[in-house]
């Protein structure tokens, strides 16, 4: 059953991602949400922070809050990927394993996963049935078994791992920046040799710090932005969809 609040935020959130809450305007007051839906004000602030927590929504204590964008961004305060981000924010998504194969780490894997074998992974991602991002990930050896028991087009690897493993992704490190697609980056992603693309490269390790994977994803441009909204109490760094316009 979905929760009262989630009802609400669900409403107030078409509202503006329709546009018929502008970005820039302020929201009514928290009286007068909760007259509209006939709910206590705890439910209504509830409601709210899921907007704020997506980065639609600014809370400015003693202001009236402010639309700020119309479409949902992730958090990098929580960990989440790819597949989870693109199902919060419902859109369809998918990804094809192109190629898998075990062979001995690097001297710089073997220091970052603490394996001496590592699973090198090269998979496509699509958004809306577009190309938009190709990940080459090395797993540890230990996790090795359970991803290759994967199907090569599963949707989403992280819970496909904890379906299966009870694997929990909880800390991850992540460098940002641009390169020029190479031919095999080009010939995925539908671009031109030497356009630009947007580089996260990450490290993930369980609760207890052990090392999971280390990847290097490349965006398609135009298909994810990477933003920061910055305040003297929080700093957080979002991923939101860009301007990629997907078919007719």
């Amino acid at each position: 059953m979905v929760a009262r609040y989630e009802r609400i935020a669900a409403e107030l959130r078409d509202d503006i991602l329709r546009g018929t809450q502008p970005v820039g305007s302020t929201l009514p007051t928290d009286a007068e949400l909760a007259a509209r839906y006939s709910a206590a004000r705890g439910t209504v602030r509830q409601a709210l922070a899921v907007l704020v927590a997506e980065g639609l929504v600014g809370s400015r204590q003693g202001a009236r809050r402010i639309v700020l964008g119309n479409s949902r961004s992730q958090s990098f305060a929580e960990l989440h990927s790819f597949a989870q981000w693109a199902k919060a924010n419902g859109y369809t998504f998918g990804g094809q394993v192109l190629r898998q194969r075990r062979r001995p780490a690097g001297g710089a894997e073997a220091a970052r996963l603490g394996s001496e074998e590592v699973l090198e992974v090269l998979r496509l991602r699509t958004l809306e049935g577009e190309p938009v991002l190709i990940e080459r990930t090395v797993y540890a050896g230990w996790i090795a078994p359970a991803v290759e028991a994967i199907a090569h087009d599963c949707g989403s690897i992280t819970q496909a791992l904890y379906d299966s493993t009870g694997l929990v992704f909880a800390y991850g490190e992540h460098l940002i920046d641009a390169v020029a697609a190479g031919a095999q980056d080009a010939r995925l992603l539908g671009v031109r040799r030497g356009s630009p693309l947007l580089r996260q490269r990450r490290i993930t390790t369980t609760q207890e710090g052990r090392p999971v994977e280390s990847s290097d994803d490349r965006y398609r441009a135009g298909s994810v932005t990477f933003s920061i909204r910055n305040s003297i109490g929080a700093n957080p760094l979002v991923r939101q969809a860009g301007d990629l316009h997907f078919g007719a």
